[in-house]
């Protein structure tokens, strides 16, 4: 197996990036990759982690970098040679199994969507998160991808997403809900009652709307929405957990007694933050591409580098593709297929 490994993603490329890798090449013997980047920028660090000259290491030529504040088609237009684009293009061409870049999200879905383009009877690629519950984890699909969505999208996402979440957490019938405003059918956006309406034919198992309050509470397994709605809880959870860090700190740092209670109650502490620790997954996989890639979180670290080598192979290893492909074709939910129902019930 070979996977391209954007050496230029996130905001420590490339030091974290390759730091991150020697960990993958350590522990995944069976894996080969291909780094990409400025081959002129990379030998200090790969002498630095001791992966020169590694056979299992191929190095690829990049000479841009996608910033993360360019806008998202920087990686088609301005930039056609940069490290994503250059991971997108091998993925294309087959060189390689996967991609993994913990660089610019955008800038990937516009490279991997135009260049490897979407599985057969898929609309939209989604980006399929992974957040902590009260037991365990949930899938939030999508995460970022595509902010305006159809009934048709949000049907597709929940076919990916159980297919993903069957291979993350292990289970056969993982349940799926739909982000809402209201448990019941009738409430929420004509967008969200159409779904409604085709997730309840699905052979899946949908347990109905999901209220913001319930998500982790562990109500569903899945959570569906667009990208949109997905990307503020994703942003907004994100904020909350760094100010409930601070909330707690003011508060137990308000008098001699409460340090002292804080100090002995630091490794409780320790176990708390690693409920939330995104750097154990690695990244979100792009769903619906036709190719496995995995996007990071721009300030992964050498952990969350490491895991995300680990998941696109472990994707690969599943044939999470072929078993996406499958289903959508199997239980009649490609795009064609989907959009012709909604026009016989209307």
């Amino acid at each position: 197996m070979k996977i391209a490994v954007d050496a230029m993603g996130g905001d420590y490329a490339p030091g974290v990036v390759i730091e991150g890798l020697a960990e993958a090449v350590a522990d995944f013997p069976h894996y080969n990759f291909v780094l990409v980047g400025p081959v002129a920028k990379l030998p200090f660090y790969l002498e630095k982690y001791g992966l020169t000259g590694h056979p299992r290491i191929e190095l690829v030529n990049a000479d841009t970098v996608c910033e993360m504040s360019e806008p998202s088609a920087i990686s088609l237009r301005g930039k056609r040679n940069s490290s994503i684009t250059v991971c997108a293009r091998l993925l294309k061409e087959k060189a390689v199994d996967a991609m993994v870049t913990p660089g610019h999200t955008g800038a990937t879905v516009a490279a991997t969507k135009v260049l490897v383009r979407t599985l057969p009877g898929v609309d939209r690629p989604a980006l399929a998160a992974s957040l902590p519950a009260q037991q365990g984890r949930f899938i939030l699909i999508d995460a970022g991808a595509n902010p305006d969505c159809t009934a048709v999208n949000l049907t597709q996402f929940a076919i990916m997403g159980e297919i993903y979440a069957q291979y993350l957490f292990k289970m056969a019938s993982p349940a799926v809900g739909l982000l809402s405003v209201g448990g019941e059918d009738i409430k929420g956006s004509a967008l969200t009652k159409e779904a409604f309406k085709l997730l309840e034919q699905q052979p899946v198992n949908f347990v109905g709307n999901v209220e913001a309050d319930a998500i982790f509470e562990g109500a569903a397994q899945v959570l569906i929405c667009d990208g949109f709605a997905g990307n503020v809880l994703l942003k907004g959870a994100e904020g909350l957990a760094k100010s409930t860090m601070f909330w707690l700190k003011r508060v137990l740092t308000k008098n001699a007694i409460r340090v002292a209670g804080a100090m002995l109650a630091k490794n409780a502490f320790r176990e708390l933050a690693a409920f939330g620790d995104a750097a154990d997954i690695g990244g979100a996989p792009l769903l619906g591409i036709n190719g496995i890639c995995i996007i990071g979180h721009g300030s992964s670290n050498p952990k969350a580098v490491r895991n995300a080598i680990r998941v696109a192979g472990e994707c690969v290893e599943f044939g999470l593709n072929d078993r996406i492909v499958a289903k959508l074709h199997e239980t009649g939910n490609t795009t064609a297929e989907l959009e012709q129902k909604i026009a016989r019930e209307k």
